[in-house]
């Protein structure tokens, strides 16, 4: 599936790889020719995406493979991406079990108009190279949650900067920086508006130039009076509309599960994506 050229904002937003043990009884030059030599070969097989979230700061080509990370929309199928359906073991309030369901995926509509204005002056230091969103529904279809995956156009050092702009000035908490969610006509979320918005999660990525977000609310249209962070409505003890139903978990449940198969699919030289 394409997801189109990509837009600006300024139109008128895992484990790491361990070397293979030869055995103990090796000679410690000949295991280091014989591990020289497979990494080079997994380097070639994995090209980028084998690379991208494992290089150790000051590696030789981190730099090059972060930058290019943003692109790798093109070549990984959506269903990878978001896939049909989410199995989120442990993700419901007090450890219970959630399942989702992709009811859409949004067109090809870039990052224009895709954001809230303060937000979007927010997202606008590391720019927009593609923003891609789909919208999932719980296994009782009570609840409707948007899934965005923003690839940008920064480098390392301005997604840091971003990301600990977010965590010291609590950005992610904030109800004027909430992401919009995805409508899509003739499903359960076609009433999912700005006004529905009931909780949320922003995860600036510091190892890829990705910013993960997800924003939940209930699929029966109501209005919220008081949306809450999904951080705080998962609290024990929580008493709001949304901690009371679990809308913080379905947000934080998808965007990580999101974010993980994001991570593994990337990260995989054997995946091959056209």
């Amino acid at each position: 599936m394409s997801f189109g050229e990509p837009e600006g904002f300024d139109e008128q937003a895992p484990s790491r790889s361990r070397s293979r043990t030869f055995g103990v009884r090796v000679r410690p030059r000949i295991a280091l020719v014989a591990a020289c030599v497979v990494l080079g070969l997994g380097l070639i097989g994995g090209a980028v995406t084998g690379t991208w979230l494992i290089g150790e700061p000051g590696e030789s080509g981190t730099r090059d493979t972060f930058a290019a990370a943003r692109g790798l929309w093109h070549n990984i199928p959506v269903d990878q991406l978001f896939p049909p359906t989410v199995e989120g073991q442990g993700a419901g309030p007090g450890g219970s079990d959630r399942a989702w369901t992709r009811i859409a995926v949004a067109p090809d509509s870039g990052c224009q108009n895709a954001f809230d204005p303060l937000l979007r002056k927010a997202l606008s230091t590391v720019g927009c190279s593609r923003l891609l969103r789909a919208t999932y529904t719980d296994a009782t279809q009570s609840y409707v949650t948007t899934v965005g995956i923003l690839f940008t156009k920064a480098d390392a050092a301005a997604t840091t900067t971003l990301n600990k702009r977010f965590e010291d000035e609590d950005l992610g908490s904030r109800d004027d920086l909430m992401p919009r969610p995805y409508a899509a006509k003739g499903t359960v979320a076609a009433g999912f508006g700005p006004e529905q918005r009931a909780s949320w999660t922003i995860s600036v990525l510091t190892d890829a130039p990705v910013v993960v977000y997800a924003v939940s609310g209930w699929a029966d249209g109501r209005t919220v009076d008081a949306p809450e962070p999904a951080a705080e409505a998962m609290k024990s003890g929580a008493t709001t509309a949304p901690a009371q139903a679990g809308l913080g978990n379905e947000a934080q449940g998808l965007a990580d599960r999101v974010e993980r198969g994001l991570r593994k699919t990337v990260s995989s030289p054997t995946e091959k994506t056209s």
